[in-house]
């Protein structure tokens, strides 16, 4: 199957919440968990114990791991392998973003099977041109993998830049920085290999985002998985899941991190459940 059928069979199966595995600081604290690479392990293995048969993907944020040096992303290796084996589409919020050689590095270490921070997804940046993720995008085709590329995130000083007007000198046509992403690096979605479902190349487009002024219309996005951050602590609500995305809205990944994992690790297998549940009803209408 290609990432995209995985993605539509497990958004179909339990619906469009996506669980984020964030360690930091103090929700270990709070978990009661040492803040060392075996706390990190272990916050992230009950994580994937909550969330498995009850959501379809999660989200490692990798940072809180890899403040941990070899140890935690020894960890880290462990938390992407136990999501894997029960199941879970797993996206790895690394953030990647570079040219040549050093990026198909980063391809090569996150989305070639076998490799030990194998995933199913990677999270990349675009800003040293959307261009320089051309050979990432074939990687990703070939291996049945995905990417996540950062068009119209949700926190507010992005939005400078990423409205920021630019012109296509080819097409003399003005375009925001975040559509020129979009239609730059989306161009596999639309092939027949794909059969007019989801393609493999996705864009991060924050919840609480407003796509008229990026100028990320619904035509333009059609067949593209959205990785949706916002919802949940920095405001946006299931019900925002239509209301923003319309047409578009089962083709969103809505991620939760810190609203979910705040409930602590006795109330988190619950939590998960009721947040899917609210999810699935709202698309139902």
């Amino acid at each position: 199957m290609t990432f995209g059928e995985r993605l539509g069979a497990a958004m179909a199966a339990h619906g469009p919440l996506c669980v984020g595995i964030d360690p930091h600081g103090a929700l270990l604290d709070a978990w009661g968990l040492p803040q060392d690479a075996d706390g990190v392990r272990a916050f992230g293995l009950r994580v994937v114990d909550a969330a498995a048969g009850r959501v379809g993907a999660v989200k490692p944020q990798v940072a809180f791991y890899e403040r941990f040096g070899s140890r935690g992303f020894a960890a880290l290796e462990d938390v992407l392998a136990a999501a894997r084996e029960a199941g879970l589409l797993v996206i790895a919020d690394a953030k990647r973003g570079d040219i040549g050689s050093t990026m198909a590095g980063y391809a090569d270490a996150w989305l070639s099977p076998g490799s030990p921070l194998e995933s199913d997804a990677v999270t990349v940046s675009p800003y040293l041109g959307p261009e320089s993720l051309r050979e990432t995008i074939a990687t990703a085709v070939r291996a049945g993998k995905g990417l996540f590329v950062l068009a119209a995130t949700s926190n507010p000083e992005a939005a400078a830049l990423q409205t920021a007007r630019t012109v296509d000198v080819a097409a003399a046509e003005e375009q925001t920085v975040a559509q020129r992403v979009a239609r730059d690096v989306t161009w596999p979605n639309g092939s027949p290999a794909f059969d007019g479902g989801l393609g493999p190349i996705g864009l991060v487009i924050g919840a609480t985002v407003d796509r008229d002024e990026l100028g990320l219309p619904d035509a333009l996005l059609a067949g593209t998985p959205i990785l949706a951050p916002g919802f949940g602590a920095q405001g946006a609500t299931p019900e925002d899941l239509t209301v923003r995305f319309g047409p578009l809205a089962g083709n969103v990944l809505a991620n939760e991190s810190r609203s979910v994992l705040g409930a602590g690790p006795d109330r988190l297998a619950a939590t998960i459940q009721e947040r899917a549940a609210r999810y699935r009803e709202v698309l139902r209408g």
